[in-house]
């Protein structure tokens, strides 16, 4: 019981990573980016290429990384998604769908089908001890600690900046914010900047986890979005909250059966569709 509730919080401290990103672009432009998986896939594979360039140094290619998955960010939202938003939805899901449907085919050009991972060192496969029957994985351990500081983070830069204030005015009433002085598309921008920043370093830590495949992202996005439901949109602790009651309800249904772990999932989302639609723990306005 004890190890399926550790592993449990571990898994869902990947998820949670997978699903920060997706909640702070819907927290402040009511976006649903159906691509979210896709650009995991696309920043794993993206460190795979420059830890080749870099000769198998993995720390120079991952601090390379976050810059330019902070410029893709910042370039995406300001000259193509800003276009899609208004009333209707449709468009940014339509076009978010398109791009998904463009990484896919082109990581299968550039890598073939075949399943990667990222070289760790070892890290993946090194434990620390905790009890006579209880080992946990230094890697989880890292994921779980790196998703704790992103919430926190999130969190800090949303209520004590004025970056975070400028994010909450636009969420709240953008034709307002903007007669107070505020590009609402650069803070889009900057928005979905940081988003693709969050989205590299969960994609860097899950290819060292696991492999990843270029067909991953729509199996990547469904569990961040079953985070970011079940914990509630826009709320960055609930969206922890809701990934570490997705990762234990799977945790518990691998442990019945191999085959009943994302099923459980699947269904304590729905349940919380059903019974609370506004998420467990929703974002508060003011």
């Amino acid at each position: 019981m004890i190890d399926t509730l550790v592993q449990g919080l571990l898994l869902g401290a990947l998820y949670a990573l997978f699903a920060l990103g997706l909640s702070l672009m819907f927290g402040v432009m009511r976006l649903t980016n159906t691509a979210h998986g896709d650009f995991i896939v696309l920043a794993a594979f993206a460190a795979i290429a420059a830890i080749g360039l870099c000769g198998g140094a993995v720390a120079p290619a991952v601090l390379a990384l976050l810059p330019l998955a902070f410029g893709f960010g910042y370039a995406l939202q300001r000259y193509v998604l800003n276009a899609t938003l208004g009333r209707d939805p449709l468009p940014s899901l339509v076009v978010t769908f398109g791009l998904s449907i463009v990484i896919q085919n082109l990581l299968l050009e550039l890598f073939s089908a075949d399943p990667r991972s990222i070289a760790s060192g070892g890290l993946n496969t090194a434990s620390v001890q905790l009890g006579p029957e209880l080992a946990v994985g230094v890697l989880p351990l890292i994921v779980l600690a790196v998703a704790v500081a992103a919430t926190a983070g999130l969190q800090l830069l949303f209520g004590r900046t004025a970056i975070g204030r400028s994010f909450r005015a636009v969420s709240d009433d953008r034709e307002i914010a903007e007669l107070m002085g505020l590009d609402a598309r650069k803070v889009y921008a900057l928005a979905t900047a940081i988003a693709c920043v969050l989205i590299a370093v969960a994609g860097v830590l899950q290819g060292m986890r696991t492999t990843v495949a270029p067909s991953d992202g729509p199996l990547l996005l469904l569990f961040a979005f079953e985070a970011v439901i079940i914990g509630g949109m826009g709320s960055f602790w609930g969206t922890l909250a809701g990934a570490m009651i997705l990762g234990l309800t799977q945790q518990a249904g691998f442990r019945l059966d191999p085959g009943w772990g994302i099923w459980f999932g699947h269904l304590v989302f729905l349940a919380v569709l059903v019974v609370r639609p506004q998420g467990l723990f929703p974002r508060t306005r003011g």
